[in-house]
């Protein structure tokens, strides 16, 4: 007879049980409550797949299971996608068999890999599958005839362990081989350095006659044998870039750290195989491993600071919930979404596709693309951008651009294009190398000539030592690794950077230049007053100008388009940049934009706008219909970046098309004391060549369409975080963030990078010029020489790596340098 074991906790879970709760399960003749029809379903499942030994051998308490999670099936059915599986599902012999390596959560102990293991391998179809317990991976082989994908995944959720599939990028997997084949160089190199000095200190220290000849042929042999390896695996790389610099005839640093490695030990050899010379095994072994190890440590400081490829690319999630016609919802991958697709969004779900809020509110986690750490309220109406995280309510967007036509697609191909390209100091740092090591070839020719006279038993030696410690890595890396520092310390702040000479130059500009709509203010406008003019009525005004914005995306369009009449549909659209918009409407010409636009000359002189700010004219065939006042509110740190940058000594101007008042009150309120009024794009462009003529470096930041003309004609141009794909496609840098502090991080990091970048040049050219006339005269030991080249290299990459921890500190402000008020 059974007896119930009286408990407070759940025997699967340890959460409490509450009172009269009818769930249980019987294991060794005994009655183990449970909290939940989750826990009782997962301890079940357990049980009766014979694995109750599951409970025995536990060492601690696993997660709560999801009950929803574990009880619905086709939450996993996207996986069965033969699109979605060929991207990580792999053919496993010639038996029809597939594998996948998954990424298990949930895994706390040794227990849970065995119950992993062996419920999966009591399921029919199943071949083999082996917890990796260290990174929590599951790799998996199964009959795709016998057994489906999401079934397998679901067995996995009825346990209590979610599971998603694990399968790195091309680049990213290649970066791993690349950096595992560099751990195992390096390891190499370690153990024979160690190896052949154990068996060369005692040839160093020893007096005449102390070792035997016998000991010494026995120690070159050994010192040989240690040393082969280390130069045909640990060198192989020097060797191979060596070739193929030779090939191209560009010289690089490999050049003569190949001859150095392989002139050495081809000397040496033929000294331990005919018993006639001096033996450096321990230089070539020494030598080496330091370059190695330079070069490892140079390697994993940029990987962590700069580029990765996957970090973006990877950042949409795998797969969406579709909301069909009928209301049913379909899980699918997220790369089959279309432009007008809704989506369903849950808490803690991935966005995945750029689209707008049709349903619901929610904190969005925006951090990956903005660096904005801080999660972000968004409600019906509002924008969102995919690789977003929703954090709390569930949402339902339409899909307005997916897969590659996404942001953050598009964020990676800028992000590729910068990295495409190199500087021109970076280019003047190549070229450099490049004569350096030709003419370090050169002179060492000489040297070992001269020394051929002066003593021939340390030629060798000195020509080694001299081309080892002039090897140029300082000197190719000074420029690398500080751009790739600053890229990174930029990208973390939200700014994106997509012109390789863009850093270079916004470390030298001495005016920055602000569009307004958009840029200074929040580009959120909002229609605060309707004024009509004749028998018009309000409603009807605001429904007439809806009708004419319909189409556009300026801003001034969405302060409209609550007002929209689905009766009214304009014709003929025209957009004249920086004046408004016009077409037809039941057979009239409508006009909505600045008063000179909308009126005809006769009637503009009789008509003004009712108060000061901004206004804006709607007229019908060229007779004055009604005025519409907005408001646009300026952004939250607008006034500490003006002077932020007004107190680093440059010089502010606003440049916009809006009205005198709108532009005067605007820069009375931020102390900008140069700003233009009423400027087409023409003129905004006529402005920057007057400056740059006059020898200025100019910084412009904009959004619009009507700031393309001025952005490419800038010297270094940044576009806002919202702004339009075209001005986006024109821009060198994009803000990712709406803070506009992020430009005086952007100044303030370049300046940083440039001071670097000549910190590092310079400490290169002056060791190379110092060490290379030591070397010469003999006095610096092939040993000595490899320690002072790596040492040279880890100070360039120690210096850039300081960009990773740069702090800007904006400083207070001061009177403004700039000139007299112009409008």
């Amino acid at each position: 007879m059974s007896n119930a074991v009286p408990a407070t906790e759940c025997y699967h879970c340890g959460n409490p049980v509450p009172a009269a709760a009818p769930w249980s399960i019987t294991l060794d003749d005994q009655i183990r409550p449970l909290c939940c029809p989750g826990c009782e379903a997962v301890a079940h499942a357990i049980v009766d797949g014979g694995l109750e030994s599951y409970y025995r051998y536990r060492t601690e308490l696993p997660e709560r299971p999801d009950e929803r999670q574990a009880a619905k099936a086709d939450t996993w059915s996207v996986f069965d996608d033969p699109g979605l599986q060929a991207q990580f599902v792999h053919p496993d012999g010639d038996e029809g068999n597939v594998k996948a390596t998954l990424a298990i959560e949930g895994i706390t102990c040794a227990a849970c890999a065995w119950l992993i293991e062996h419920r999966l391998n009591a399921l029919e179809g199943i071949t083999s599958s082996a917890v990796n317990l260290t990174h929590h991976r599951l790799r998996v082989s199964w009959n795709p005839q016998q057994l489906k994908l999401s079934q397998l995944l679901a067995e996995l959720a009825a346990i209590g362990y979610d599971a998603q599939p694990y399968e790195p990028d091309q680049a990213q997997a290649r970066l791993q081989h690349e950096e595992r084949m560099n751990v195992r160089r390096l390891i190499i190199a370690a153990v024979g350095m160690m190896q052949v000095m154990m068996f060369s200190i005692p040839i160093y220290v020893s007096g005449p006659g102390e070792i035997s000849d016998d000991f010494y042929a026995l120690f070159h042999w050994l010192s040989f044998a240690l040393a082969t390896p280390v130069v045909f695996f640990s060198a192989q790389p020097f060797f191979r870039n060596a070739l193929r610099d030779l090939r191209t005839g560009v010289l690089g640093m490999d050049v003569p750290v190949s001859l150095a490695i392989g002139g050495a030990y081809l000397a040496s050899s033929y000294a331990v195989l005919f018993d006639v010379g001096e033996v450096y095994f321990d230089s070539v072994a020494m030598f080496t491993f330091f370059l190695l190890f330079g070069r490892y440590v140079e390697g994993r400081a940029r990987r962590r600071s700069g580029h990765s490829g996957n970090a973006l690319s990877g950042v949409l999630p795998i797969s969406a919930t579709r909301l069909e016609q009928d209301g049913s919802e379909r899980i699918l991958p997220a790369s089959e979404l279309t432009p007008g697709d809704r989506v369903l969004i849950k808490p803690g779900h991935g966005v995945p596709a750029d689209g707008m809020i049709e349903e619901g509110e929610s904190s969005l986690d925006e951090s990956m693309l903005t660096g904005e750490y801080l999660p972000v309220t968004r409600r019906v109406g509002d924008r969102i951008v995919g690789g977003s995280q929703n954090m709390e309510n569930p949402l339902v967007i339409r899909v307005t651009h997916a897969g590659r036509d996404a942001r953050v697609a598009g964020i990676v191909d800028l992000t590729d294009r910068a990295f495409a390209s190199r500087p021109r100091l970076a280019q003047m740092a190549a070229r450099m190398a490049h004569l350096f090591v030709l003419r370090l070839l050169l002179v060492t020719a000489c040297v070992t000539i001269a020394w051929w006279f002066i003593d021939p038993s340390r030629m060798l030696w000195v020509l080694l030592s001299v081309l080892v410690v002039t090897c140029p890595c300082a000197l190719a890396l000074a420029t690398p690794a500080a751009l790739t520092a600053g890229h990174g310390q930029l990208r973390k702040r939200g700014v994106l950077i997509t012109r390789a000479d863009a850093m270079e130059t916004l470390s030298s500009v001495t005016r920055v230049i602000f569009d307004k709509t958009g840029t200074l203010t929040r580009g959120e406008m909002h229609l605060t007053q309707t004024q009509p003019l004749g028998e018009l009525t309000a409603e009807r005004a605001q429904a007439v100008a809806a009708a004419l914005e319909a189409h556009s995306e300026h801003p001034i369009a969405r302060a409209f388009r609550p007002f929209r009449d689905a009766t009214l549909h304009a014709h003929d659209i025209r957009s004249h940049t920086g004046q408004g918009l016009e077409g037809t409407l039941n057979g009239n010409r409508w006009r909505l934009g600045k008063p000179h636009f909308a009126m005809d000359s006769a009637a503009e002189s009789s008509t003004s706008a009712p108060a000061k700010g901004q206004w804006l004219l709607l007229s019908e065939n060229g007779e004055p219909r009604a005025w519409f006042g907005l408001h646009d509110g300026i952004r939250d740190d607008a006034a500490a970046t003006v002077a932020a940058l007004q107190a680093t000594g440059l010089n502010v101007e606003l440049l916009s098309g809006d009205t005198v008042d709108a532009v005067e009150s605007l820069a009375n309120q931020l102390n900008i004391t140069t700003w233009h009024a009423g400027t087409s794009p023409e003129g905004k462009l006529a402005r920057m060549k007057a400056l740059q003529a006059a020898g200025e470096k100019v910084v412009m930041i904009g959004d619009g369409i009507n700031d393309v003309p001025v952005l490419a004609g800038a010297d270094v141009a940044i576009a806002m975080n919202g702004a339009t794909d075209l001005a986006r496609t024109r821009a060198d840098a994009v803000l990712l963030s709406p803070r506009l502090m992020r430009i005086y991080d952007a100044i303030e990091i370049s300046r940083a990078t440039r001071r670097i970048m000549r910190q590092n040049m310079i400490w290169s050219v002056c060791y190379n010029f110092s060490a290379l006339p030591l070397a010469a005269m003999g006095l610096v030991p092939p040993w000595l020489a490899a320690i002072g080249m790596s040492l040279s290299s880890l100070v360039v990459v120690g210096n850039a790596l300081r960009l990773s921890r740069w702090r800007t500190n904006p400083p207070a402000a001061s009177p403004s340098a700039s000139t007299p008020v112009t409008a």
